[in-house]
């Protein structure tokens, strides 16, 4: 049996410690509270401070959580909230389309999959949650770059791969699509990460009006296109799912 990492149960139980009770401790209560020696808490208390999960009130010397474990536990609490709010409508998108859908919010300077529907056929399908797709040549990555300023700002800094010839790699060239998709209020990809394969993505809001995620649809080409052009239809559905989720976390019409 694996055993457990004394330094991290220590931490652990310090945040504990730290969100109950008081709002700020100091090194002495936090030690004997603990059972810790002064100089091992103070040891944990500095690499947790130098992390962002706890801060230090420099006037009392008192500790308390710091801002990054409050941005870790929002972020945690958005995505679980959007999933939650995004399951029917999803359900719904997948049964109208006859295709794959896909819920992703930007992550690590990529597209996280945090909900996958299967195509509503027999066909053998793998479940896709967790997969990581890129920024620059997904629809859901182009949505998230397009309304999302840190995901833009990581799609710049990002090694922008070629996936097949029809990969848009080029800064300048990328941009364009990136307005091309605020004006129309989706974004597609065809063949530019698979060969034979498309998908159209729009943006996800929450009430706060900021972009929180992006959801679309996934299939082959010939399913997905019509004479060389993606079904208005599908266009339609997916831009009216994404209103929809949108509307569930409180943005109101867009």
């Amino acid at each position: 049996m694996a055993r457990n990492i004394q330094s991290v149960e220590r931490a652990a139980a310090m945040l504990r410690l730290l969100a109950g009770g008081e709002r700020r401790l100091g090194l002495s209560d936090i030690a004997s509270s603990l059972g810790l020696a002064k100089g091992t808490a103070h040891g944990i208390l500095r690499t947790l401070q130098q992390e962002g999960f706890v801060e230090q009130d420099e006037p009392s010397g008192r500790y308390q959580l710091g801002a990054e474990l409050l941005r870790l536990g929002t972020t945690y609490l958005d995505v679980h909230e959007l999933r939650a709010r995004a399951l029917v409508w999803t359900d719904d998108l997948a049964r109208s389309s006859g295709e794959s859908v896909h819920l992703g919010v930007l992550h690590q300077q990529g597209v996280l999959i945090v909900h996958h529907v299967f195509r509503p056929d027999d066909s053998r399908q793998v479940l896709e949650i967790g997969a990581m797709q890129p920024l620059h040549s997904t629809a859901l990555g182009k949505v998230l770059s397009a309304y999302d300023p840190v995901a833009h700002s990581e799609v710049v800094e990002a090694d922008r791969k070629a996936f097949t010839d029809r990969t848009v790699c080029d800064m300048d060239d990328f941009e364009q699509l990136l307005d091309l998709t605020r004006a129309r209020g989706y974004a597609a990809d065809v063949e530019e990460t698979w060969e034979g394969v498309a998908s159209i993505a729009a943006p996800i809001h929450d009430r706060r009006r900021m972009p929180v995620g992006a959801v679309g649809v996934t299939g082959a080409v010939e399913r997905l296109a019509r004479d060389g052009e993606l079904r208005p239809e599908l266009i339609a559905a997916v831009r009216d799912c994404a209103r929809a989720v949108s509307r569930d976390l409180g943005a109101g019409r867009f």
